[in-house]
């Protein structure tokens, strides 16, 4: 099968990443079109057809005037509005197409952003948002904590209550780089929780391997039971003493953005890589839980700890990577699946915070994917996202602006 590869057009300019570049420096090469293929991730649902060529893709500027934007979603309510997460401590709203002046929450006074990968970095709404006013944040507490908070909206659906706050996570961090920060509710109604390796370089503390630490993990869990949370019976370690309850998945060194796409359930992560390689791994809606990605033993496929020779049984493999030769900071987004552009229907489209470099994804059978590089953007992407009806966004860091992908 081949994917066509459509001609990106951009609107341009420049910006800074939220998530890690502390590591490489970023470099910008001419595209070249790359393919792979890798067995072990099957979905239980077969892929649907592909259906022709891709259109090419533009970007179109939907509000500017942010203070370091980290990330766009929506609350699921039926208002089409548009939060957007500012690295500071502020959500703010995009309404109609206009940013209101209020922000919908600020917790600028509890959020430690002096970091570049610090500050508030990720927002669920709860899938019953609508009837219950509930959604979650992650953000770097001023002690180093990576902390997940529950606020609740107050009687002005553009406002959020202040007072409603409650810490249910706080995982200690004494570095300042590789923070994660994403959150995400499953086809399964738990929450997910991104959480990177702890910083410094190479993981000197072991974490990635350790299922004794919530760091390098994704974390699940019952926000709707328990105090301050509940742990899922189906959880993969929950029964083993030498293991925390909350992990679902490990060995991930940054995981700054991962998705689920919201037909097949299937989960997509992009893990920010050391000084070699980024990587694309996939989870099957089917999956268990317990996956082992292999940081910080491996990056990407590649042996890190030791660097040749490396024990890779019982660990997964990424369905895709690329050298920093192409890149030096994997920024994950989203399977389309949107209304407006058929032709983009079931790709997953990703980039590179330091090239600007586009890929798309397509699983093209049980376990087989391909993925083309699609083009190069001109500006840095720190984050994806949808609105109610699966189109997507990106973010601009520190151009302070949201943008819409649109296809033509």
């Amino acid at each position: 099968m081949t994917v066509l590869v459509p001609t990106l057009l951009l609107v341009g300019g420049a910006g800074a990443a939220c998530s890690d570049t502390s590591d490489s420096g970023g470099k910008t090469p001419a595209p070249e079109s790359s393919t792979s293929a890798s067995p072990g991730a099957t979905s239980t649902r077969p892929p649907a057809a592909t259906p022709g060529p891709l259109p090419a893709i533009t970007l179109e500027m939907v509000v500017d005037g942010l203070e370091r934007p980290t990330f766009v979603t929506h609350a699921g309510d039926g208002s089409g509005r548009l939060f957007v997460v500012e690295k500071p401590g502020r959500i703010r709203i995009v309404e109609d197409g206009r940013l209101l002046p209020e922000p919908f929450l600020d917790v600028v006074n509890v959020v430690k952003s002096s970091g570049n990968e610090q500050g508030l970095l990720g927002l669920a709404f709860h899938p019953d948002y609508e009837r219950n006013g509930r959604f979650f944040v992650y953000y770097t507490a001023l002690d180093n904590d990576n902390t997940v908070a529950e606020f609740r909206v107050s009687s002005d659906a553009n406002r959020a209550d202040p007072r409603s706050g409650k810490e249910i996570m706080a995982v200690p961090d004494k570095y300042p780089n590789h923070n994660g920060g994403m959150l995400a509710f499953g086809p399964d109604g738990y929450l997910y929780i991104g959480l990177g390796d702890g910083g410094s370089a190479g993981d000197p503390d072991g974490n990635g391997q350790d299922l004794l630490v919530h760091l390098a993990k994704i974390l699940r869990l019952d926000v709707n039971s328990g105090s301050p949370y509940g742990v899922p019976d189906s959880n993969p370690f929950i029964a083993r003493s030498s293991a925390r309850p909350e992990i679902w998945a490990w060995g991930l060194r940054n995981p700054w953005r991962f998705s689920f796409d919201r037909q097949t359930g299937d989960l997509w992560i992009a893990d920010v890589g050391q000084d070699s390689v980024e990587e694309l791994d996939f989870q099957p809606s089917g999956s268990k839980g317990g996956e082992n990605y292999g940081w910080n033993v491996m990056e990407g496929s590649e042996c890190f700890k030791p660097s040749t020779g490396c024990d890779t049984t019982g660990m997964v493999l990424p369905i895709f990577e690329y050298s920093h030769d192409e890149g030096c900071s994997v920024t994950g987004g989203y399977v389309y699946r949107g209304k407006a552009y058929p032709a983009l229907s079931g790709a997953y489209l990703f980039t590179d915070y330091c090239s600007g470099n586009l890929w798309v994804t397509r699983q093209v059978a049980p376990g087989e994917f391909e993925t083309e590089q699609a083009g190069m953007f001109r500006r840095s992407v720190s984050s994806f996202g949808e609105d109610e009806s699966g189109e997507l966004y990106v973010t601009v860091d520190p151009a302070g602006a949201v943008f819409r992908l649109v296809a033509k």
